[in-house]
């Protein structure tokens, strides 16, 4: 080969022609290995283009998905107060325990049961959470602070916490039915927790992180916006009022054995709830055992026949009208009186009495007689007019209407039962609020559960001098005389009328039979402050009617209430007389 190349060369052949040089496959193979090269980086190139050009936007976000996080900034829920300013409710911080199961897994056998007696919860309840296939997942929400730094101290991967907020209640069971409580969530879940959501709230902020594949924070990219925090709530109820109602309502249905009680206590000149308690009743703190007898606010969502305290609006609209006066003489004959087919009795023969003695004796008999004077519309308005079987609008959930049958409807003896409180149904605070018509010289205002600067203005039902004699007649029923002698108070001029009725289940009265015993007043008479309504829901020790059960409680609140607020006594009477054959309070 080398001779060949030497003789080749000899002969003054190029080096190009070499024999040794010549190709031996086809031409068009070197163009198409040509083309494909160019192909393959014009691809690329185009593929460069488009991830540079185009998808910037989507790599971006797709490469931030694996390192970048938005976390969520709570505010604070605002306070809630009472009318003096005492904490109701407050936020204290706490932590949310999370973890990235697949990355705890690897943690030692001694750190996952540290962990989980810190979080309070069993070895196999903290595996089953981790055992997860999910990437993130919650094992524990509102840990106190303490707890939280221990778990952090065991330096587990995967695992880490979150700033949360738990809403503390320093009042407990005896403010829970107005205050009500959230959820872990921080969402109102009962009365004005729920009813005030939009404005305890607040909104939360943001900011964003860089983390690595641990989930450790690296770098603080910044705030999107900032948390902003919920406004307070200032309430109309004072706490030593409502402390007072409470623990006197709880001592009743302790004492008389009863299933429950409410009680309601109002300011006669601004219609503020300055208390309203319940009982049975829970810690909010605690709800762990809580049951559905001690979350019902009975004050606001139970209804119940009023019984005789619904007797002075059925006289008010006889003297309103001009048909009766106080002296009226009305037979009531001897305790018994039937209509149609139905009879109607007293608890004893009362003979013929004045229209102030129908109420001060709580006639049956006297004050159906005037009811079926007058026409049944007038009725059915006067009792609308107070609110009964109306949509409370009190700015309070769960409130409900009661009911009140279309006038049409009503038959004659219907008619005789509704005025003293048979077949038809109100709530307590439906019944307390009806009674500010008779301490406010006739007229009526709207509730609130706010504290107010300024009182509403009224709508008159009647006229100021019906309300005085009202006033003067309910008086008497606290009188050694009346039904109602153990609702008097030591020092001040009290009036308001007991009421007994029997408790309708499942549309029917109750058999064997089961009572309500209420009573609704006003003190100091001279120039009335508060209204106070007392209900004792079946009463078994013995005693069942309103001035046995439900009056005495009164008594307590009014006297301990009246001396909190400095109420200047208006009676010079400071020992209370009870007769012992004293009238049962019907």
């Amino acid at each position: 080969m080398r001779g060949g190349a030497r003789v080749a060369a000899s002969k003054g052949v190029p080096f190009s022609k070499n024999p040794v040089l010549a190709v031996g496959l086809p031409a068009w193979r070197s163009r198409v290995v040509l083309f494909v090269l160019f192909a393959a980086f014009a691809a690329l190139a185009a593929r460069a283009l488009w991830l540079q050009g185009v998808s910037t936007q989507f790599l971006q976000k797709q490469g931030e998905i694996r390192y970048a996080r938005t976390l969520e900034l709570p505010a604070t829920r605002g306070k809630i107060l009472d009318r003096n300013g005492q904490v109701l409710a407050s936020s204290v911080p706490v932590k949310a325990i999370w973890a990235i199961p697949d990355d705890v897994l690897v943690a030692s056998k001694d750190k996952i049961r540290t962990l989980s007696g810190l979080l309070e919860m069993s070895e196999g309840e903290l595996r089953g959470k981790l055992d997860s296939d999910r990437s993130f997942v919650y094992l524990k929400r509102q840990v106190d602070m303490d707890v939280a730094d221990q778990i952090a101290k065991l330096g587990i991967d995967g695992i880490d916490a979150r700033k949360e907020y738990k809403r503390f209640y320093p009042q407990g069971e005896v403010m829970t039915h107005v205050v009500g409580f959230t959820n872990v969530e921080d969402v109102g879940q009962e009365s004005m927790e729920l009813a005030q959501q939009k404005t305890l709230v607040g909104s939360t902020g943001s900011r964003r992180v860089i983390k690595d594949r641990l989930g450790h924070i690296v770098e603080d990219i910044g705030s999107i916006h900032e948390p902003h925090d919920g406004k307070d709530l200032t309430l109309s109820v004072d706490s030593k009022i409502q402390y007072i109602a409470f623990t006197q309502l709880k001592e009743a249905v302790e004492k008389f054995k009863a299933k429950a009680g409410g009680a309601v206590v109002l300011d006669v000149h601004t219609g503020e709830v300055l208390a309203l308690a319940n009982y049975p009743s829970y810690d909010p703190n605690d709800r762990k055992k809580l049951t559905g007898a001690q979350l019902r606010n009975r004050v606001m969502t139970d209804t119940f026949e009023p019984g005789s305290t619904l007797k002075p609006f059925t006289v008010a609209l006889a003297l309103d009208t001009g048909r009766m006066r106080p002296e009226t003489r009305i037979d009531t004959g001897n305790g018994r009186f039937t209509i149609a087919d139905r009879t109607i009795s007293d608890t004893h023969a009362h003979g013929v009495i004045s229209v102030a003695d129908i109420i001060m004796q709580s006639s049956n008999i006297g004050t159906s007689k005037i009811a079926l004077s007058m026409p049944a519309q007038e009725m059915w308005e006067m009792f609308t007019k107070v609110g009964f079987g109306q949509q409370p609008k009190f700015g309070f959930p769960g409130a409900v209407a009661g009911r009140v049958r279309p006038y049409k409807s009503w038959r004659p003896v219907e008619q005789a039962t509704m005025s003293y409180g048979n077949g038809i149904s109100v709530s307590l605070i439906q019944l307390a609020r009806a009674y500010l018509m008779f301490a406010r010289d006739g007229d009526t205002i709207p509730l609130s559960f706010q504290k107010l600067k300024d009182a509403p203005p009224g709508q008159q039902v009647i006229k100021p001098q019906t309300a005085r004699a009202m006033r003067a007649m309910l008086e008497t029923v606290v009188s050694p005389t009346g039904t109602a002698p153990k609702a008097q108070v030591a020092g001040y001029r009290v009036g308001g009328k007991t009421g007994t009725a029997y408790k309708v289940e499942n549309g029917k009265y109750a058999m064997p039979r089961k009572y309500i015993g209420s009573f609704v007043g006003m003190v100091p008479m001279s120039a009335p402050r508060f209204i106070i309504a007392v209900m004792i829901d079946e009463p078994t020790s013995g005693a069942h009617y309103g001035g046995q059960v439900a009056a005495p409680t009164f008594a307590a609140v009014a006297s301990n209430a009246l001396r909190a607020m400095n109420v200047t006594p208006d009676s010079e009477i400071t020992e209370i007389i009870i007769p012992s054959n004293a009238a049962e309070g019907m």
